[in-house]
C-alpha cells in the first residue's frame, strides 16, 4: 500500500532532470536560431534565458500559479473551520501547515503548489468549501497534502513555467523562419534552399510543440493522482468520502473559469465541462484519470 512519503526521492530526481531538459532544449534552440542569423548573440541570450526561468520556475512557481488563479491567501481568522481541518491533517501526515488560499470560483476544485513541503500552499475554490460536506473536503484536502508530501506539488507546478517557455521559443522560431528572418551564411546561390529547408524545420517545430507540450504533462503521470488519492484516503481512514467528492466535483455544472490547458493538471479533478471538456484540444491534454477509474479504486481500498 503507498504511503505518503513513497516517491519523493524520485519525483525529486525527475524535477532535476526535467530542469535540465529544458535547459539543453532552449540552449539548442538558441544555437539553432544563431546559427542561421549569423551572430551567436541569440545563443548566449538563450543561456542566459533558460538559466533565469529555471531558477525562476523552481523558486517562484507557486506564486506564479496562484497569481495565475487568482487566489487570494486567508488566515485562520477568516475561515476557522478550514484552518482546523487542513492543521489536523497535516499532524496526521507529518508535514508542516501550508499557506491556505481562496479562488473565487463557483466550480468545486483545489490544487497544490510549492517546491518543498515547508513552501508550500493549498488553494480552495468557493464552490468547494460550499458544496462539500466535511467528510468530502477533508478527502480532497487530504489528496491535495499527499501531493506536497510525495513532491508532485513541486512537479506540476514547474510544468506550467517550462512549457509555456518552450512553447514561446518554437513560436519565435517559426516567426522569424516564415518571415524571412534568416540570412544566408553562404551567399546569396544557397541562401534560398537554406532558407527552405529551416522553414520546414520551423513549421515541424510549430507543429510539434503542442506534442512536446503534452509530453511533458504525461511525465506528471496519471499514476501520481492515483496514489494522492490512496495515500489521501489513509490520511483519513475514509475512501468513500474523496470517492463521493470525485463524483460530486465531476458533476458539477460550471466551468473554472480562470483554468486553462497549460494548469489544468494541476487541479484535483479537471476543471473543463460541457463542450470545452468534448474538445479534442482537452482530450489531448487530459491529465487526470477517469473519475469512474478513481471511485473505483477508492472503493475498493481495504483499511
Amino acid at each position: 500500500m503507498p504511503t505518503l512519503y513513497t516517491h519523493a526521492e524520485s519525483n525529486t530526481r525527475k524535477t532535476w532532470f526535467y530542469l535540465a531538459c529544458f535547459l539543453i532544449l532552449i540552449i539548442a534552440l538558441g544555437w539553432l536560431i544563431s546559427y542561421f542569423l549569423g551572430s551567436y548573440i541569440i545563443l548566449w541570450i538563450a543561456v542566459v534565458y533558460s538559466i533565469l526561468m529555471s531558477f525562476f520556475s523552481y523558486w517562484y512557481s507557486d506564486k506564479i500559479v496562484l497569481a495565475m488563479s487568482r487566489a487570494k491567501p486567508i488566515e485562520k481568522k477568516d475561515n476557522p473551520e478550514l484552518y482546523r481541518l487542513v492543521e489536523n491533517l497535516c499532524i496526521t501526515a507529518g508535514l508542516p501547515l501550508p499557506k491556505i488560499y481562496i479562488i473565487n470560483e463557483s466550480q468545486p476544485n483545489a490544487f497544490a503548489a510549492g517546491r518543498d513541503p515547508k513552501h508550500a500552499v493549498v488553494a480552495v475554490t468557493r464552490g468547494l468549501l460550499d458544496r462539500l460536506e466535511r467528510a468530502e473536503l477533508e478527502g480532497v484536502i487530504a489528496h491535495e497534502l499527499s501531493h506536497i508530501g510525495n513532491r508532485d506539488a513541486l512537479l506540476q507546478t514547474i510544468v506550467v513555467i517550462l512549457v509555456g517557455v518552450v512553447v514561446i521559443m518554437t513560436d519565435f522560431f517559426f516567426r522569424i523562419s516564415f518571415y524571412g528572418g534568416f540570412s544566408s551564411r553562404r551567399g546569396s546561390r544557397d541562401g534560398g534552399q537554406i532558407r527552405l529547408i529551416m522553414l520546414l524545420v520551423a513549421i515541424a517545430l510549430a507543429v510539434l510543440a503542442p506534442l512536446f507540450a503534452t509530453l511533458i504533462r504525461l511525465a506528471i503521470s496519471r499514476k501520481r493522482e492515483f496514489l494522492a488519492d490512496a495515500a489521501g484516503a489513509l490520511l483519513t481512514r475514509y475512501p468513500e468520502g474523496l470517492a463521493s467528492a470525485l463524483e460530486k466535483i465531476s458533476q458539477d455544472p460550471h466551468s473554472l473559469k480562470i483554468a486553462n490547458n497549460s494548469t489544468a493538471h494541476l487541479y484535483f479533478a479537471s476543471p473543463f465541462r460541457g463542450k470545452q471538456s468534448k474538445s479534442w484540444l482537452t482530450k489531448l491534454y487530459r491529465t487526470h484519470p477517469p473519475v469512474e477509474e478513481r471511485t473505483r479504486a477508492l472503493r475498493g481500498m481495504k483499511i
